[in-house]
């Protein structure tokens, strides 16, 4: 695909939104050195904050130093530029948190804001909140004559945007949620009958749950175990993996793990967040309790504590004489990328500024729907809440091998 004819007054920024993912600091890194290496002439602002930065217009260029150590970025977890929940729609919630005064309009302010700095390619690096967002600005704003080429990349570990085939930092949020729990696991020792309630990130979907159990088990896998003197490898082992797409019989599950407790002393979960979570929800509100919700409307699932919930359910069931609920979501989503996510951040970046640069806005993935090809996909296709499809069959081995089914 050749590049388009550039104007004087290309101007391309970057934002990062949403919670964190193991992708930002090295996808803002690939864009700021793939754009000095094909079109250094281009000038590069970075917004602070993602979308709350634009509403405040607090802005930095890229310098030509930045430029030339842009590459350290790739060593780093979290956001060097920072992000924020902000959805433009949502006027009430721009106002309270002081982004807009009275009266004024989120996407109208964020519109005049890009005039003023005269954007012409914005890069959004976020999930599919974070993309539809960057849409429905770049529609704004073509209403009011003035045009701009909106590319996204997909950040999120859930690994649940449609039509995407893999999400940036979706890898490496399982491998080190495996590590985490490579040393929590060995809480087990701290009591007999101890229950370990693993709770990993995902929403809607459990395929960060599955990759995660994939990854631990793997590992412990390559260890060498000494049953004689304690060390025994099903102690070790995942027992019950539990996502929202599936179907949790908790009385049939008690009676199969009251089981191993009696037979190993121990017994280990993991659990997606949002597993069960419209149950515990309304249990929650039956008790009168208020559920916070964010700035999206989607329920603060940390509120909701879902590893606590299933750990009250069974502890009881199972004899469990200690419950320990252990959340590596914040440890794994604010890693650095590891070497898998940093082809595909790598290979994604490149073809996210030959689009930006010949005009052509979406959001960059392998395309599902397209044999997985790397695509520009349109906006207009892009939704969260992807399911994990939990008939597959690497899953149900899964399972299998652990005794759940």
């Amino acid at each position: 695909m050749p590049f388009k004819t550039m104007s004087n007054r290309e101007k391309v920024a970057i934002l990062t939104a949403g919670g964190l993912a193991p992708c930002l600091s090295s996808a803002v890194g690939g864009l700021i050195e793939r754009y000095t290496d094909i079109a250094p002439e281009v000038e590069i602002v970075c917004y602070r904050g993602g979308y709350k930065g634009l509403l405040l217009g607090d802005s930095f260029v890229v310098t030509p130093e930045m430029r030339a150590k842009a590459t350290l970025l790739h060593r780093y977890g979290g956001s060097p530029i920072g992000n924020s929940r902000t959805k433009l729609t949502n006027v009430a919630d721009c106002l309270k948190r002081g982004f807009i005064r009275e009266g004024q309009d989120p996407q109208t302010v964020a519109t005049e804001q890009l005039k003023k700095d005269g954007i012409t390619i914005l890069h959004t690096v976020g999930g599919d909140d974070t993309n539809t967002a960057a849409a429905d600005l770049a529609q704004f704003l073509k209403k009011s004559g003035y045009d701009l080429t909106v590319v996204g990349l997909p950040k999120t570990v859930d690994n649940d945007v449609f039509p995407i085939q893999q999400t940036l930092g979706a890898w490496t949020a399982a491998e080190q949620g495996a590590r985490f729990f490579e040393n929590v696991v060995s809480e087990s020792s701290a009591n007999p009958r101890m229950l370990i309630v693993h709770e990993v990130m995902g929403r809607n979907c459990g395929w960060l749950t599955f990759a995660t159990t994939l990854e631990y088990r793997q590992k412990i896998d390559q260890k060498t175990f000494f049953p004689s003197i304690g060390l025994r490898k099903d102690r070790y082992d995942v027992h019950a993996v539990y996502i929202p797409e599936a179907k949790i019989d908790l009385e049939t599950e008690s009676l199969r793990l009251k089981t191993l407790m009696d037979a190993i002393g121990c017994v280990n979960i993991f659990v997606s967040e949002g597993a069960g979570a419209d149950n515990i929800v309304k249990e929650l509100e039956s008790e009168g309790k208020e559920i916070p919700r964010d700035a999206f409307g989607h329920v603060k699932l940390d509120k909701v504590d879902t590893g606590k919930w299933f750990g009250e359910k069974l502890s009881k069931r199972i004899g469990a004489e200690k419950v320990l609920v252990q959340k590596s979501g914040y440890f794994a989503r604010s890693a650095p990328a590891n070497n898998r996510d940093l082809r595909l951040i790598q290979s994604s970046v490149d073809f996210a500024v030959q689009c930006a640069l010949n005009g052509q806005s979406g959001v960059i993935g392998h395309d599902i729907d397209h044999n997985n090809q790397l695509r520009c996909i349109e906006f207009t296709r892009i939704r969260g809440g992807k399911p994990f499809d939990a008939t597959r069959q690497d899953f149900r081995n899964l399972l299998k091998a652990i005794g759940q089914e």
